[in-house]
C-alpha cells in the first residue's frame, strides 16, 4: 500500500468521500476511482458499469469493480445520465491500477445540476480527509 507522499492526486479534478474522481469537460463530467483507491483494492480483474442512458442521482451506485482482494461499488458523483463507458475496461480492466486517471476512467455522465460538481472535495480537502483517515 501506497504512503499519502506517493498517491497521485491531479489538481485539477474534484473527489468525493468514497473515493471517486471526477474531471470537468464542458457540460460533461468524466468519472472514475483515485489512485488511492485502486491501491486499497489491489489487481482489478473485472468492472461492471452501465450501459449509456442510464440516469443516477448523486450517491447512488452505478457500478462495481472486482479485484483479486474484494469487490467494491462506485457511486454515482453527480445527478445525471450516462453518455458514455469506457469499453476498453472490458478487455483491459487493469487499466483502473495503471492509468486510473486517464485510460482507466469508468463513465462520462451529463450532470442535470452542474453546480453539484462545485460542491465536491478539491484536492487539497481529498488529501486532508485521507491522512485523518490514517
Amino acid at each position: 500500500m501506497k504512503d499519502i507522499s506517493e498517491l497521485v492526486t491531479p489538481q485539477d479534478i474534484r473527489y468525493t468521500k468514497d473515493h471517486e474522481w471526477v474531471r470537468l469537460d464542458g457540460e460533461v463530467v468524466r468519472v472514475g476511482i483515485t489512485d488511492y483507491a485502486q491501491d486499497q483494492l489491489g489487481d482489478i480483474v473485472f468492472v461492471e458499469v452501465p450501459e449509456a442512458g442510464k440516469k443516477f442521482k448523486k450517491g447512488d451506485e452505478f457500478g462495481t469493480l472486482e479485484s483479486v482482494k474484494a469487490v467494491a461499488e462506485v457511486y454515482m458523483p453527480v445527478t445525471g445520465s450516462i453518455i458514455g463507458v469506457n469499453a476498453a475496461l472490458e478487455a483491459s480492466p487493469a487499466l483502473v491500477n495503471t492509468d486510473t486517471y486517464t485510460d482507466g476512467w469508468l463513465v462520462d455522465v451529463k450532470p442535470s445540476d452542474p453546480s453539484e460538481f462545485d460542491s465536491l472535495m478539491t484536492h487539497d480537502a481529498y488529501l486532508d480527509m485521507l491522512k485523518a483517515s490514517r
